[in-house]
């Protein structure tokens, strides 16, 4: 049975995409509209029936629509309400699914009608992929989906974009913006800027050529290279918008590399060990929740034919 008659995506990249998929795997939109600012993009998105009808302006994909979708880069988000803002429902939903909250809050809120519900999202979930071929039903199975609706949301608005999430596969749980944007900064944002910055490092390492880097890659470099390989569009919005969190976590971080280039300039071995056998529980806790596997290739081996290796 359906959860909205209309969905509206803004945006048909990797999560729009998967959302298409997944919800009409599971028949929980009637009717799925779509806007893209490529012609191309759009094109493909019929073509391979992501959505029944695909509109050149975001104005026109919204119109009508009971739940509309931002999956926009941060830093488009304002311009986009702005456009939608005359044409949405009343009773309607706008979510998002940036992986910023305050930011998305402070741009799209001012310009949400009255009567219309505005409950900001993020499922933690994606691949270094990106465009509407991307997308697959299995995106957000088993994976976190964080709503932070502001004061004074409508509950039911809230509980049915819940259903929606979890009906999709997802766990979903609500949580303030601002405790988002710090939980994310540990867990997203700064691992990506490092990521970025070891390949840079590697690129800028003249001793060592490129084919050599290609050549020789073991698995850390891959995982690097694979998180590095992220949209760059959505990555330089995550930075603006979330600077002060990222920079707090960035400065910890700092501190804990010192520590450990002292341990291993004075050749502290118990630190060293002590530091790992700590840091390995982190990760075996992950794979105790399900969010990740202990098979070999980081858990990706069976995902290397269908290209979908996790973000």
């Amino acid at each position: 049975m359906a959860l909205y008659d209309r969905v509206a995506l803004i945006g048909l990249g990797l999560i729009a995409s998967s959302m298409a998929h997944a919800m009409r795997e599971a028949g929980l939109a009637a009717e799925i509209t779509g806007h893209a600012r490529s012609a191309e993009t759009r094109a493909t998105a019929l073509e391979i029936g992501l959505c029944d009808r695909v509109f050149e302006t975001a104005a026109e994909a919204a119109e009508g629509a009971d739940l509309v979708v931002l999956a926009v880069p941060v830093g488009a988000m304002e311009a986009i309400a702005a456009e939608i803002a005359p044409h949405l429902k009343p009773g309607a939903t706008v979510t998002d699914v940036g992986s910023v909250k305050q930011a998305v809050i402070a741009a799209v809120a001012p310009h949400i009608p009255e009567g219309v519900h505005f409950v900001p999202g993020h499922p933690l979930a994606g691949t270094e992929h990106s465009g509407p071929r991307s997308g697959f039903a299995t995106l957000f199975r088993n994976r976190w989906w964080l709503l932070t609706p502001p004061e004074g949301a409508d509950p039911e608005a809230v509980a049915r974009l819940q259903s929606l999430c979890e009906a999709m596969g997802a766990n979903v749980e609500t949580m303030d913006a601002t405790h988002h944007d710090l939980v994310l900064a540990v867990t997203s944002h700064t691992p990506h800027l490092i990521a970025y910055t070891m390949v840079g490092v590697a690129d800028h390492l003249r001793r060592v050529t490129q084919s050599e880097i290609i050549r020789y890659s073991a698995a850390g470099f891959r995982d690097f290279t694979r998180i590095a390989a992220s949209d760059p569009t959505m990555w330089r919005d995550v930075f603006l918008t979330n600077r002060e969190a990222t920079l707090d976590i960035l400065g910890r971080f700092t501190e804990e590399l010192f520590a450990l280039q002292r341990a291993i300039r004075l050749g502290d071995g118990d630190h060293l060990f002590e530091y790992f056998t700590r840091t390995r529980a982190i990760r075996r806790g992950i794979i105790e929740a399900g969010q990740d596997t202990s098979a070999p290739d980081f858990g990706r081996s069976a995902e290397v034919s269908t290209g979908t290796g996790k973000g």
